[in-house]
């Protein structure tokens, strides 16, 4: 549940001023979720990468029709996409924390980096478990974790659809 919480008459020492700066709160909050922005990017980076490598050893140790699942040309489609997605999520995320480290404004890149990293964790993730096939279900299988730890990730720090409005309203400016 979510309340509103007001003070009426209340009043606060200069010195007590939490920031140091009257009148720069909002300013200052818009920072927090540029850095929340980046921190839960490179969580999803982490995710996807984690199902990646499950979805990489998996493919070469099971083997179907006397050969391991990385020699079917799908099955390796499905890693190299990974792999190619990942690195370009990770830079992203790279540049944004690389503008934040710098004091600058990356509200946009942090919304995108964001943005992408959840989705490019989601997609690993049902990659791996599709690699995995019924077993990917089974709960001795780390590919059923990995789906639920990158599920969670559109949700965090502003829903996908939340951060695509952001991204696009900045983008107008």
């Amino acid at each position: 549940k979510e309340y509103e919480l007001g003070f009426d008459n209340f009043h606060v020492k200069g010195e007590n001023l939490l920031g140091g700066v009257e009148g720069q709160g909002f300013k200052q909050l818009m920072q927090t979720f540029e850095s929340a922005r980046i921190q839960t990017a490179a969580r999803a980076i982490g995710v996807a990468q984690a199902a990646l490598d499950v979805g990489m050893q998996y493919a070469e140790d099971r083997k179907q029709f006397g050969k391991a699942l990385i020699n079917f040309p799908r099955v390796a489609g499905k890693l190299a996409m990974m792999a190619v997605e990942i690195m370009i999520a990770r830079q992203l995320t790279y540049y944004s924390a690389w503008e934040k480290d710098h004091d600058q404004r990356c509200d946009l890149e942090a919304g995108m980096a964001k943005l992408l990293g959840a989705r490019v964790a989601w997609a690993a993730a049902d990659n791996a478990l599709q690699i995995h096939g019924g077993n990917g279900f089974a709960l001795e299988y780390k590919v059923s974790r990995i789906l639920c730890d990158a599920r969670i990730l559109n949700i965090f720090e502003g829903a996908a659809e939340i951060q695509a409005q952001v991204i696009a309203r900045r983008l107008l400016d």
